[in-house]
C-alpha cells in the first residue's frame, strides 16, 4: 500500500489493491474488482497499476483527477 498526498488523490489515504476511487468531474467509480474492459483493463487491477495514460472512460480526465470512493 501507498499514502498518496492530497495532490495525489484527494486524501491523504492509503490506497490499496481494492480500493475504489472516483472521477471527480463525472463520478465514475473505478472498481478494481471490475476493471475496465471497455479498455482492456482485467478485473483485479489495482488504480495504481492502471497505465499512466489511462483516462476515465466516461468523461476521459486522467488518474490525477480521481480520489478515494466513499461509500
Amino acid at each position: 500500500m501507498s499514502t498518496l498526498s492530497p495532490q495525489g488523490f484527494g486524501n491523504d489515504r492509503e490506497i490499496g489493491p481494492s480500493t475504489r476511487l472516483e472521477c471527480k468531474i463525472c463520478w465514475y467509480v473505478y472498481d478494481p474488482a471490475e476493471g475496465d474492459p471497455d479498455n482492456d483493463i482485467a478485473p483485479g487491477t489495482s488504480f495504481e497499476d492502471l497505465p499512466d495514460d489511462w483516462t476515465c472512460p466516461d468523461c476521459g480526465v486522467g488518474k490525477e483527477d480521481f480520489e478515494v470512493y466513499e461509500d
